[in-house]
């Protein structure tokens, strides 16, 4: 059944539920009814209510959090006491975990009233929630800290967390994988659209015509012979931060293969003959005025062969220091190998690029300087890069370009406040993103995320593998753990598939989401049209991973966005905005862009396609390589096919 349709979670029939307590219209004041046991002491949880969540206040353990699980004993006395903190309707209901009301209130929606639910645990509860807003206000209870045959009808790998709602701000585009705001006043965003156009959205509504139209100089994005899942095309902007003096601004670019020589340092390694496109990393010029650009004031900086259709990656920023990050997938295809990956050193898995930093620019983060040019290239090496002159590793064999390395496929990159978090899809267990720093080696393909990878048995890796190079690779680097980590599968359901990297959210408009990193994943399952947004929260102690919970959005019947994920952006007021489409491919024009906004404030959000609305996944999900090729087969069980 549903758990989350407001429709049918039994608020029209108040005589099913028992009432424990009315309403006052003070703040603070309590009417109590029925009584407690002598000498039975009665534990008192407390929160403030609102439609963005449950924000917890007493006891300690609970203090300033969203949602918090509630830890309670069989047969104990419990009261659940909260305020009314935005003036909206809400109450207080306890769920089993088939999502059946077990305890309950009246609604109440003057803001600062309080009210109590005084009830005894028993071991079926599961959940509690606001009865209209269960999307956003919603939080889990356990027992002992044991899993209850409740809970583990949940199925869940990270709870409910902060409730928001979003607006939507540009529609009919087609594959949405960029947001850049102008370094100006303009209050301009610029849009990418995956097969070639670059839109701005002025604050009031999407321009008509393209900024920037490049699809005539791509691949044919979304033409592939085995279907339209393309992961090529219009994939990164980054403006100059002198952007309204000079006009300059820099694409990442899926174009056909060209011939060598290629501009780079790099000699490229095996047959680029073969390969399948070429990455470019072109600079353009706008108009005088800024108002349009020209496809013929490309200057090529940057050329990478592609030797497969995926694992572009496509992100460019300024850092802090005014160089250009350019982060690079590993070259595509499954594990690391086949046709354009290298040798590496470490024998116990065949290839690859993630390890090597000598043959190639794959599977890392550059950092180039823009703003000059280099005695063979028309860019600059940044003096303390790891392989340059300055650098750390001057001593050993690299690319000077390298500013880290052993990355999959960063898909998203941003900076805050100097910090570089780089979000990297993994292949068949895990999801992660880093905090990427000059020198750092993130593992791939010894590891994926925090946990050991074999190229022979990816489903089943191995419990040993090493930590850091050996001592004669660059002197025994270590390989470095993600902030972030997730699965692909918990209990036998869906998590997601393919992270999408966001941005530290630093701003009070979303309360639950203030100091946390937001950002997503592209589909529970890689099959329906259910990505999913998350929020991390920093950990306290250092090399401890941080804590994951699933936003909720208010006006969703299920809490989430029910589209495919494709990309996150942050304007100029540090406000957040989601993009996806229906298809989860380059075909269609059923793109949209959302702006994130506080609970309470947003658009309802449509039912998933032909689904039950439901929070969990359609069925269990079997992953057998890469990912690239999925089919939904049955009551919803996916499989997935290697990779070409």
């Amino acid at each position: 059944m549903s758990r989350d349709n407001e429709q049918t979670s039994g608020i029209g029939d108040p005589s099913s539920r028992r009432t424990f307590l009315k309403a006052t219209a003070a703040a603070g004041a309590l009417v109590g009814v029925g009584g407690v046991a002598a000498g039975q002491e009665r534990q008192e949880f407390v929160f403030g209510g609102e439609v963005a969540g449950w924000m917890g206040r007493e006891p300690s353990e609970i203090a300033d959090t969203t949602n918090p699980t509630l830890e309670l004993e069989p047969g104990q006395e419990y009261a659940f006491t909260w305020e009314n903190t935005d003036g909206r309707p809400h109450n207080v209901a306890i769920l089993d975990g088939e999502g059946e009301a077990l305890e309950s209130t009246e609604i109440i929606n003057e803001e600062g009233a309080t009210q109590t639910l005084q009830f005894s645990a028993t071991e079926e509860m599961a959940e509690y929630v606001c009865e209209v807003h269960p999307a956003s206000m919603r939080g889990s209870i356990s027992f002992g800290g044991e899993t209850t045959q409740a809970e583990e009808s949940q199925e869940r790998f990270m709870p409910f967390g902060a409730g928001a709602g979003v607006e939507k701000v540009a529609e009919g585009l087609v594959s949405p994988v960029g947001f850049e705001p102008a370094p100006d006043d303009s209050g301009r965003v610029f849009i990418l659209d995956q097969p070639g156009r670059l839109y701005v959205h002025d604050g009031e509504q999407l321009q008509d015509e393209p900024f920037l139209d490049v699809s005539d100089m791509l691949v044919d994005v979304g033409g592939r012979e085995s279907g339209p899942f393309d992961e090529r095309g219009l994939l990164g902007l980054a403006f100059h931060p002198e952007f309204a003096d000079n006009g300059r601004f820099f694409l990442r670019l899926s174009v056909p293969l060209g011939d060598p020589p290629y501009v780079s340092s790099a000699e490229w390694g095996e047959r680029p003959g073969e390969f399948d496109h070429m990455e470019v990393l072109s600079e353009f010029q706008a108009s005088e005025d800024l108002s349009s650009a020209d496809s013929e004031s490309e200057t090529r900086l940057l050329e990478m062969p592609s030797p497969q259709f995926n694992h572009d990656a496509g992100a460019v920023a300024f850092g802090p220091d005014g160089y250009l990050y350019v982060p690079t997938g590993d070259g595509g295809d499954a594990d690391d190998t086949g046709l354009g990956h290298v040798e590496d050193w470490y024998d116990a898995n065949e290839g690859g690029n993630g390890q090597d930093v000598t043959q190639n620019l794959m599977g890392g983060v550059l950092r180039i300087d823009v703003d000059n040019e280099g005695e063979d290239l028309p860019y600059a090496i940044p003096e303390d890069n790891p392989f340059a002159e300055g650098g750390d590793f001057a001593d050993y064999d690299g690319l000077p370009e390298y500013y880290a390395w052993g990355l999959r496929n960063p898909w998203k990159a941003s900076f805050n406040d100097g910090d570089f978090y780089v979000a990297s899809n993994g292949q068949n267990l895990f999801e992660q993103v880093d905090i990427v720093e000059k020198g750092g080696n993130y593992g791939w393909n010894v590891k994926e995320a925090t946990h050991c990878f074999s190229t022979d048995s990816p489903n089943d890796p191995p419990e040993d593998c090493p930590d850091s190079t050996p001592d004669d690779v660059r002197g025994g680097e270590p390989l470095l753990d993600p902030v972030i980590e997730y699965p692909h599968t918990y209990e036998g359901r869906g998590v997601g598939v393919s992270i999408i990297g966001g941005y530290m959210y630093n701003n009070d408009a979303i309360s639950g989401l203030n100091g946390k990193y937001v950002f997503g994943d592209y589909s529970q399952t890689g099959a329906d049209p259910a990505g999913r947004i998350f929020a991390a929260t920093p950990s306290e102690s250092e090399g401890e991973l941080w804590s994951l919970e699933e936003v909720q959005l208010e006006g969703s019947p299920n809490g989430q966005l029910n589209m495919y994920v494709l990309s996150f952006g942050r304007d100029n007021d540090g406000r957040l905005y989601v993009m996806g489409n229906d298809s989860g491919v380059p075909q269609g024009e059923t793109g949209v862009v959302y702006r994130m906004v506080p609970a309470g404030e947003g658009e309802q959000i449509s039912a998933p396609q032909g689904e039950d609305m439901t929070t969990e996944g359609d069925g269990e999900m079997t992953t057998t390589a890469e990912g690239e090729s999925m089919t939904t087969e049955g009551d919803g069980e996916m499989t997935t096919t290697e990779s070409e």
